[in-house]
C-alpha cells in the first residue's frame, strides 16, 4: 500500500524539446527513440515519472495528490460571513509586484558590460579614405600657400611644410591608437581629462603666448606650442556624452538636466572667451548643444536656453574689436583695415575661375593675403584649383558629415551615438565657420580648416577624434537591407513603374 502511494505521488512526464526535435528525424534513425518511447510508456502505466533534460539528467520530485474541487457555486454557498471572506482572500493571494532594478544593480550591470569583451568588426573605410584624402590635400596646399613666406622669413620654402608633415605623422599615429581602443573605455577617463583641461584653460590666460590679438597657446620652447582649447573640444565631447548617457530620462528635467549642463558648458565657454577666441567658443557651444538636443532635452527648456545663449553671444559679438567685423556686410568697405583679409580672400576666389591659376601660381599668397596657410587657406585653394577644386573640398567634408551622422544613427548604445554626434558636429561646424568667413557669409573669425590648415594642435586632436569615430564604426549595427543597395533600388523602380501603369 505504501509502495503504491509513493508511485502515485511521482510527477508526470515532461518531454524535453531536444527529444521532440529528434523525433522529427527520418524513420531510419528513430529506432532508438522508439525503444525510449516504449520504456516511457511502461513507466507511465506503472506511475513512475521523471523530468528529462537534454544532458540526460533526471530529477524526481514528489507531487501532492490532487483533490477534486467542488463547483464554484457550491463553494460560495458554504462560505458565508466574515470568516468566509477572510478565507477567500487568503486562499487567492494577489500576485506580487515586480520590483525594478535598483541603482546598485544598474551600476553592477554597467561595470559588467564594460568588462565584457566585444567582437570588433571592420572600420568605416569610406570615412578613413575621406580623412586621408583631406590630409594629403592639406599637406600639398600648406606647402603651396606658405612657400613664399617661408622662403622670405626662414630661408626655406618647405619650413612650414616639414612642420606640418611631422604633425601629420604624429596625428596619424594617434588616430591608429584611438582607433584600436574601445570607445567605451573613454568613459572612465573623461572626468580626469576634464580636470586636466580646466586648469590649462586658466593657465593659458596667465602665462600663455599672445598672437593675432588672442592668448591661446602655451609655448614650450621655440619649436613646440600647444593650444588647450583644441583639447577642450575632444575632452568635452567625451565627458558630455558620458554625463548625458548616465542621466537618462533626467536630461529633460531642469534641476538635473538643463541647469548643470548650462553651468558646465558656461564655465568652459567663459574661459575660452577670455582668450578672445570667439570661433572656438562657437564650436564648443555648437557641439554641446547638438549632443544635449540628441539626448532628449525638453524642447521648451532647450529653446529658452538657446535664446539666452543667443543674447549672450550677440552681446559679445558687438563688443570691442568684434563689432568692426560686422563690416563683412559690405566687404568692399574698409579694405585696408577691418576688411583687408576678407577683401583679399574674395579677390583670390574670384581670380581662380573654374579651373584655377594652377598649383603654386597664387598671387595673393605673396604678401597680399594675411595668413594664407592658416585661416585663409581655402582662398588659396580657390585661386589655384578654381571652383572645381574648392567644390571638391566641400564635397569631401559633406561626405565626412554623412558618414559621421550615419555612425550616430547606427550605434548600438547611447554613449556612442552622442559621441559620434558631438565629434561630427564639431568638425563640420569648424568647416562652416572657416569657409563662411573666407567667402564673406559670416563675420570673420579665425579658425583652422580641419585636416588642411597649418597647425599642430588642431591637426593632432582632429585626427584623434576621427580615430574615436573609426572605433565606433567597428561596433555599429548594419541593416539587413541598406537604403542604397541594389535590391532596394530595384524594388523602388519596379514599384514606381507599376504605379505609372495603374
Amino acid at each position: 500500500m505504501k509502495k503504491g502511494r509513493r508511485q502515485d505521488q511521482l510527477p508526470p512526464i515532461v518531454r524535453s524539446p531536444a527529444l521532440e526535435a529528434v523525433e522529427r528525424q527520418p524513420r531510419g534513425s528513430r529506432q532508438s527513440e522508439r525503444n525510449a518511447n516504449q520504456s516511457m510508456a511502461r513507466r507511465r502505466n506503472i506511475g513512475t515519472s521523471r523530468v528529462s533534460f537534454a544532458v540526460e539528467d533526471t530529477l524526481v520530485r514528489p507531487v501532492a495528490p490532487r483533490k477534486s474541487l467542488k463547483p464554484l457555486s457550491t463553494r460560495v454557498r458554504q462560505r458565508t460571513g466574515l470568516t468566509a471572506s477572510w478565507r477567500s482572500r487568503v486562499a487567492a493571494p494577489s500576485p506580487l509586484p515586480v520590483e525594478a532594478i535598483s541603482q546598485e544593480e544598474q551600476k553592477k550591470l554597467a561595470e559588467l558590460e564594460m568588462r565584457l569583451p566585444r567582437v570588433a568588426g571592420r572600420i568605416d573605410s569610406w570615412l578613413l579614405v575621406t580623412v586621408l584624402a583631406l590630409l594629403c590635400i592639406g599637406l600639398v596646399m600648406v606647402y603651396s600657400a606658405s612657400s613664399f613666406i617661408a622662403a622670405r622669413y626662414y630661408g626655406d620654402p618647405a619650413y612650414f611644410f616639414l612642420k606640418q608633415l611631422l604633425w601629420a605623422l604624429i596625428g596619424v599615429a594617434v588616430m591608429l591608437v584611438t582607433m584600436r581602443i574601445d570607445y567605451r573605455h573613454w568613459r572612465r577617463v573623461s572626468l580626469f581629462g576634464l580636470i586636466i583641461v580646466l586648469p590649462l584653460l586658466v593657465v593659458v590666460l596667465l602665462v600663455g603666448t599672445s598672437a593675432y590679438g588672442a592668448s591661446r597657446w602655451l609655448a614650450f620652447g621655440s619649436f613646440f606650442s600647444f593650444q588647450p582649447s583644441e583639447l577642450a573640444k575632444l575632452v568635452l565631447a567625451l565627458y558630455i556624452a558620458d554625463w548625458l548617457a548616465r542621466k537618462g530620462n533626467q536630461v529633460g528635467t531642469f534641476l538635473y538636466g538643463l541647469a548643470p549642463f548650462v553651468i558646465l558648458v558656461g564655465v568652459i565657454l567663459g574661459l575660452v572667451l577670455l582668450e578672445n577666441d570667439m570661433g572656438t567658443a562657437i564650436i564648443i557651444a555648437g557641439l554641446a548643444t547638438a549632443m544635449f538636443f540628441t539626448a532628449g532635452a525638453n524642447i521648451i527648456q532647450f529653446l529658452l536656453a538657446m535664446g539666452c545663449g543667443g543674447l549672450i553671444f550677440l552681446s559679445q559679438a558687438f563688443k570691442g574689436y568684434r563689432a568692426a567685423r560686422w563690416d563683412f556686410l559690405d566687404p568692399f568697405k574698409h579694405i585696408t583695415s577691418t576688411n583687408l583679409q576678407l577683401y583679399q580672400s574674395l579677390l583670390a576666389l574670384g581670380s581662380g575661375g573654374w579651373l584655377g591659376l594652377g598649383l603654386g601660381a597664387s598671387r595673393e599668397k605673396a604678401g597680399y593675403l594675411p595668413l594664407p596657410y592658416i585661416d585663409s587657406i581655402f582662398a588659396v585653394i580657390g585661386e589655384e584649383l578654381g571652383f572645381i577644386g574648392a567644390a571638391l573640398i566641400v564635397i569631401l567634408f559633406m561626405f565626412l558629415a554623412f558618414r559621421g551622422f550615419r555612425l550616430a544613427r547606427r550605434t548600438q548604445d547611447v554613449y556612442g551615438a552622442l559621441l559620434s554626434t558631438g565629434i561630427t558636429t564639431w568638425l563640420i561646424l569648424q568647416v562652416v565657420i572657416n569657409i563662411g568667413s573666407t567667402t564673406g557669409s559670416i563675420p570673420y573669425t579665425g579658425v583652422p580648416l580641419p585636416f588642411i590648415s597649418f597647425g599642430g594642435s588642431s591637426l593632432v586632436i582632429s585626427l584623434a577624434a576621427v580615430g574615436v569615430l573609426l572605433n565606433i564604426s567597428r561596433y555599429i549595427q548594419e541593416p539587413e537591407t541598406p537604403a542604397l543597395s541594389r535590391d532596394i533600388i530595384t524594388k523602388t523602380l519596379s514599384t514606381k513603374k507599376l504605379k505609372k501603369k495603374v
